[in-house]
């Protein structure tokens, strides 16, 4: 069975909430994704201008089943504790992708 890359980015306004992002996600977020099934978890801040911030989180699953089981069980509290900080009104606007990995 193949594994399974989930990622999110984080775009920002500008710099200013980005170490309170990373502080969260680093703090505790990343710890509950995986204690929710994911094998692994990496907080990566992008090469951007630095009035374009944007960070990603990269979270490899065994699985699709173990990652559609993360998103059934556990995605659905930690994204809206993250909107709850992070929310539209803050500017921030967040991305998803999955894939598999083949090599």
């Amino acid at each position: 069975m193949a594994k399974l890359v989930y990622t999110v980015t984080a775009r920002f306004p500008g710099p200013e909430r980005v170490e309170g992002y990373i502080a969260w996600l680093t703090g505790g977020h990343v710890r509950q994704v995986l204690d929710a099934g994911a094998l692994s978890g990496e907080v990566v801040r992008l090469d951007r201008p630095p009035e374009q911030p944007a960070v990603q989180t990269r979270y490899v699953f065994a699985t699709r089943e173990a990652f559609e089981r993360y998103e059934r069980e556990a995605a659905p509290r930690l994204r809206a504790e993250g909107l709850a900080l992070f929310g539209p009104e803050t500017g921030v606007t967040f991305s998803r992708e999955v894939g598999t990995v083949v090599g």
